[in-house]
C-alpha cells in the first residue's frame, strides 16, 4: 500500500500548482463577491451555468459509482449523488429564483463553452481513468470553493451588511458545506493509498492543475458575459 505525500494528496496538488491555484481562488470574480460590487448579470449568468454544471456533477457520480469496486464506496457515492438530486438540485433552484431565473429558463440556456470544457474534462478523466482520476478532477470545485468561502467569510475586507453574495459566501463557508470538503480530501488519500503510489503523481499534478484552470474559466465566464450584456452590441 502507498502512504500518501506527507502533506495529504489534496495539499500536494495545489503545491504543484501554486499560480493556477491563486488565480482560481483568488480570481476577479471571488474578490467581487466578497465587497458586493460583482455584476448581477455576471452572477446571474454563473448560476445558470452551475445549475447545467451540478447535472453534469451528478453524471460524473453516477460514473463512480460505476468505478467504484468496494460496496462502501458504492454506498457512499451513491449517497452524495442522491443528495445531489433529490436536495441539492432544489435547493439551488430556489436559490436561483430569488434572482429571477426559473427551473425552465435555466434548462433553456445554451451552455457556455467554460461549462462544456470543464464538465466534460472531469467526465472524460473519469472515463478514461479510474476512481482516483475523476475525483482529482472534481477537487478543485469540491474542495476549492470551501476554500473560497472560509477565506471571504475570515477576510475583514469582505463586505457583510448590504452584500447581496453573503449567503453564497456564508453557504459554501459554512460547517455542513465544510465537512463536504473534507470528507473530499480524505476520499483522494484512501483512494491514493489504495490505488496509486508516486508513479502516478506527475499525471494526477498534471489533471489537477488543468482542472483548477478549467474553474478559473468558468469564473471569467461570468464577467465576461456581464461586459457583453453592458456593451452596447450587446444590448
Amino acid at each position: 500500500m502507498s502512504s500518501p505525500p506527507l502533506s495529504g494528496l489534496f495539499e500536494h496538488l495545489k503545491a504543484a500548482c501554486p499560480a493556477a491555484w491563486r488565480a482560481y481562488t483568488r480570481h476577479e470574480f471571488v474578490a467581487r463577491l466578497g465587497d458586493g460590487s460583482l455584476p448581477d448579470a455576471a452572477f446571474r449568468h454563473y448560476l445558470a451555468q452551475d445549475y447545467l454544471f451540478l447535472i453534469h456533477y451528478a453524471r460524473a457520480l453516477g460514473l463512480a459509482v460505476y468505478k467504484a469496486d468496494r460496496l462502501q464506496e458504492i454506498r457512499g457515492t451513491l449517497g452524495v449523488l442522491k443528495a445531489i438530486v433529490d436536495v441539492e438540485m432544489g435547493l439551488h433552484v430556489a436559490y436561483c429564483a430569488r434572482w429571477g431565473l426559473s427551473e425552465a429558463e435555466m434548462e433553456a440556456v445554451a451552455e457556455d463553452d467554460a461549462t462544456l470544457a470543464y464538465t466534460r474534462f472531469v467526465l472524460e478523466r473519469g472515463a478514461a481513468g479510474d476512481l482516483l482520476d475523476l475525483h482529482v478532477a472534481m477537487a478543485p470545485c469540491v474542495v476549492g470553493y470551501a476554500e473560497i468561502g472560509r477565506a471571504l467569510a475570515a477576510d475583514p475586507a469582505t463586505k457583510r451588511d448590504g452584500n447581496s453574495y453573503a449567503d453564497w459566501i456564508e453557504m459554501y463557508a459554512g460547517t455542513e458545506y465544510g465537512a463536504v470538503a473534507d470528507e473530499a480530501v480524505r476520499q483522494l488519500d484512501a483512494l491514493y493509498a489504495r490505488r496509486a503510489g508516486p508513479g502516478r503523481l506527475p499525471e494526477l499534478e498534471k489533471n489537477f492543475a488543468a482542472a483548477t484552470r478549467l474553474e478559473s474559466a468558468f469564473w471569467q465566464m461570468g464577467l465576461n458575459a456581464a461586459a457583453a450584456a453592458a456593451s452596447p452590441a450587446g444590448r
